[in-house]
């Protein structure tokens, strides 16, 4: 039987100064390019994530050595022609849609079929998004006009290089291509939506040849192929999509103040900062400093009780605040006035239905709130709202996001409150309940 999280007392007020886990795209990043690598790579701070172990799993099974030793992983890499291509190879993503996706670009040159599969989650996810870049490159994927997992892809000897346009504002679609283009001889070119850029920054520091053309809304990536690259040794920086419910935590709940530190804070990632402080929260860096291409501070707020509703229209890049949309709907709700948000499609197509489930969470508690079309919601704001009844999440398939999301909003402002599918927050964020305990969290786990 599944545990079950049951929260019944709001958290009192906090002062406190925390660390939250590794950044979870850079882990998986770091290990993939480190397998591609000639020697040994070593990290600290990695994440210990179910996403990360997976990824771990998936690269012992294409023959690389990696050896994690309390907060340090070595991965001994073979060059970008050195991974173990066997028959009848099946790789588990698990529920990582990062790591599924990636996985696609990394095998272009299998050739033996090579079975993904994933979680009952993934298994819902759309895989059309890679697999139309990647069969231009040569590569073909069986059964026909699949796009869900299990899915087999079978590589060629000869890839040639793609000219591909990008318009989702997808970083694992970018990314999957960059990967398949290390391995191809000849100039990639990608004309790409912004999205999240931690592989160009990896690609950069171990200076593969890569060059971006910035424009207003899109920008050109070029990269030359077949070129080897040394060991990677890094410092995983703490993932800003962690640290964001911490943040809302704190904002949410009264007379309190938190410090993070060792957030990354790549423009990238920190949309919902921008979107947090255009609605009165006042969230400040401290310390900043570059680190290998990233941008990493001490990030500290405080609480506020009148934060203002926001519109936010398809102009604004919903990639940078991607993961963080189901805290915002929550601050919405407890925002002065109406707030107005778009371009949301994307939320969909997580490992839930995020822009639905915002929706759900939102009525669930009292609060009015309407879907626009398929890619939109109107939230209109109660800032004096009490929650006094009781409260019920499952069925979110997984979602760690709903699962933590839920419970940021049980502890900031009450109610009687049971979540299922506790397990599913180590996806992404093993010491999420760890933390919230020690801000003084009263949390009881169950069967």
């Amino acid at each position: 039987m599944k545990k079950k999280l049951n929260i019944n007392e709001k958290i009192k007020s906090f002062n406190k100064t925390i660390g939250v886990n590794g950044d979870k795209s850079i882990s998986i990043r770091w290990l993939i390019l480190s397998s591609l690598a000639l020697g040994k790579s070593t990290s600290i701070n990695l994440l210990k994530s179910e996403d990360v172990q997976s990824t771990i799993k998936c690269l012992k099974k294409l023959g690389i050595k990696i050896i994690l030793r309390k907060n340090i992983c070595e991965v001994h890499g073979q060059g970008i022609n050195g991974l173990n291509f066997k028959k009848n190879l099946v790789l588990n993503a698990g529920n990582s849609g990062t790591l599924s996706r990636l996985l696609f670009g990394l095998l272009i040159k299998t050739p033996f079929p090579i079975k993904i599969v994933g979680d009952k989650s993934l298994s819902l996810r759309d895989f059309k998004r890679v697999i139309v870049p990647i069969k231009k490159f040569g590569v073909n994927f069986t059964p026909m006009n699949n796009f869900k997992l299990p899915i087999n892809i079978n590589g060629t000897n000869y890839p040639s290089p793609i000219f591909y346009k990008e318009n989702i504002g997808s970083a694992q679609v970018k990314t999957c291509i960059l990967l398949a283009a290390l391995n191809t001889p000849g100039v990639t070119k990608i004309l790409a939506k912004f999205s999240r850029d931690h592989t160009e920054k990896l690609l950069k520091y171990l200076r593969i040849p890569i060059r971006i053309f910035n424009r207003k809304k899109e920008q050109l990536i070029q990269i030359e192929g077949r070129k080897s690259f040394g060991p990677i040794n890094y410092k995983i920086p703490s993932d800003p999509s962690s640290g964001a419910f911490f943040l809302v935590l704190t904002i949410l709940s009264e007379k309190s103040s938190i410090k993070i530190k060792n957030l990354n804070i790549n423009p990238t990632r920190i949309g919902y900062i921008k979107i947090l402080n255009s609605m009165g929260a006042k969230i400040k860096f401290f310390n900043k400093r570059n680190y290998k291409g990233e941008q990493i501070a001490d990030v500290f707020c405080r609480s506020n009780g009148k934060l203002k509703s926001i519109n936010i229209s398809k102009n604004f890049n919903i990639s940078s605040a991607i993961d963080e949309f189901l805290l915002i709907f929550i601050c919405c709700g407890f925002a002065k006035g109406v707030s107005e948000l778009r371009g949301l499609k994307e939320l969909n197509k997580k490992e839930s239905k995020r822009l639905d489930w915002g929706i759900k969470i939102l009525k669930m508690i009292g609060i009015k709130a309407i879907k626009l079309g398929d890619d939109g919601i109107k939230i209109f704001g109660n800032p004096d709202l009490l929650l006094n009844k009781k409260y019920i999440i499952k069925n979110f398939l997984k979602d760690h996001r709903v699962a933590m999301t839920s419970i940021v909003l049980a502890l900031s402002k009450g109610g009687d409150w049971q979540i299922n599918d506790p397990e599913s927050i180590k996806t992404s964020f093993p010491d999420f309940l760890k933390i919230a305990k020690s801000l003084g969290a009263k949390i009881n786990e169950r069967k």
